[in-house]
């Protein structure tokens, strides 16, 4: 079992860095699904693409492997807006900013 959840953790560490690498090499992709209500669409991009290679370099490092699991549940509650703006086209009551997004979702 513990050689289970050993392999399980390096997949899931090298699934963060390679979605993280992603948002660099594949950024239009990201930002169609920006919800329009946040700013600074490419910057939000790149910053959360940082962060799943941190995490997931993290999570391969046994000394700080807890720091990169919480790390990732921080990560994933944080985009979980953008998946349900994606998936669904929710808006929030207000919009902050009140910007249009910067590439049409009409292409997804």
């Amino acid at each position: 079992m513990r050689i289970l959840k050993l392999i399980s953790k390096y997949l899931l560490a090298v699934f963060f860095i390679v979605g993280g690498l992603n948002h660099f090499l594949n950024p239009p992709f990201y930002l169609k699904i920006m919800p329009p209500y946040l700013p600074w669409h490419l910057f939000l991009v790149y910053l959360s693409g940082i962060f799943e290679i941190a995490f997931g370099i993290l999570l391969m490092v046994a000394r700080y492997s807890r720091y990169g699991a919480w790390g990732i549940i921080a990560l994933l509650i944080a985009v979980f807006p953008a998946n349900i703006h994606r998936n669904c086209g929710w808006k929030p009551p207000i919009l902050i900013g009140g910007g249009k997004p910067l590439v049409p979702f009409s292409d997804m």
